[in-house]
């Protein structure tokens, strides 16, 4: 089918357009390049624009004869997202709500949509089900969970169709290294830790030793990013048989400690990572932990790349041909 991924040229937006293609659709991207690569498209059509500008996704929506929509063209950096959240309510809410009318105007009525973990905020029970408190501690957060609050009353209202996939920790690369995570700046654990190895980061900042967790340092749960990518083409698919708007959360159930995946790159890549022990950041929650159960059940989702050390060989592979990201 011919599928609109906005976003696409994006870090979990690439993966995703190049395993459409593999399973026989016909992806086409829209990405304004502020945050995704050229490169990272391979040799799907890109259409550089921004989802917020109605007419042209009206356009594309038409002319490439659109069946359904892949959104992951968000903002998605937390901090950022505290400094400067109009810029994220610009973004992730102004401009998705001018996709979705695009959408409408268009008769495209089916979407899945990029969300977050962030929408639970400090957890209450682990590990995270669906139906966990939803109290977003930041913008970024309040942001994905408002935009899902839209999609709802656009379902009531227009008969909007949608899938909403709310990720815990993306992570890993393509197993042949073509594509990869190259975020500017870089804020993400794993590929802080391989950077650091590279020599390209002179150490690792560890934020919190003294959390009430086995090592004292935050658990987290990392799914690669091929799963992630497997998750939305098969809630795709989920949507175009039978019409049903449903939330998943995104995650391997299991967590892994920073200095868990600190030792385990430094085995992986047998290099020193020099560690620069500093204090909590303010709201870190200790531990965050998946439980993807429901959309095992329903959608018969299964990762693939589940453990930690296949998740960081990939990375590995990625950065060590490419440390310079796509430059």
């Amino acid at each position: 089918m011919n599928v609109l991924v906005a976003g696409g040229a994006g870090y979990i937006g690439s993966q995703v357009t190049r395993d459409l293609k593999l399973q026989g659709h016909n992806p086409i991207v829209i990405d304004d390049l502020s945050k995704g690569h050229r490169q990272a498209v391979l040799d799907a059509k890109l259409i550089v624009g921004n989802i917020g500008d109605r007419e042209l996704v009206k356009d594309i929506l038409t002319t490439e004869k659109i069946e359904a929509v892949i959104h992951l063209a968000a903002f998605s950096q937390v901090g950022e997202s505290v400094t400067n959240p109009a810029k994220y309510f610009n973004n992730n809410i102004s401009n998705g709500i001018a996709l979705l009318d695009a959408m409408i105007a268009s008769n495209v009525k089916k979407i899945v949509f990029s969300s977050t973990a962030a929408v639970y905020g400090e957890p209450i029970t682990t590990p995270i089900t669906e139906e966990h408190p939803k109290n977003p501690t930041n913008p970024y957060g309040f942001s994905k969970l408002t935009f899902e609050g839209i999609m709802s009353n656009y379902e009531q209202a227009y008969g909007l169709r949608y899938i909403s996939l709310r990720y815990f920790n993306a992570a890993g690369a393509a197993t042949d290294a073509l594509i990869g995570e190259d975020h500017q700046p870089e804020s993400h654990l794993i590929p802080l830790v391989l950077q650091t190895a590279l020599g390209l980061r002179e150490q690792l900042d560890l934020y919190g030793t003294d959390y009430p967790t086995p090592d004292g340092t935050c658990i987290r749960d990392y799914i690669h990013i091929i799963d992630l990518s497997q998750a939305h083409l098969l809630a795709l698919e989920s949507l175009m048989n039978y019409s049903i708007s449903n939330i998943y959360n995104l995650g391997n159930g299991q967590g892994y400690s920073n200095l868990e995946v600190i030792e385990t790159a430094q085995k992986i890549t047998k290099k020193p990572i020099k560690i620069n022990k500093t204090s909590r950041r303010p709201g870190d929650p200790a531990v965050l932990v998946a439980s993807a159960t429901k959309i095992q059940t329903e959608l018969g989702w299964q990762p693939k790349y589940p453990s930690l050390e296949t998740i960081i060989e990939t990375a590995w592979k990625w950065h060590s041909n490419n440390p310079e990201g796509y430059k």
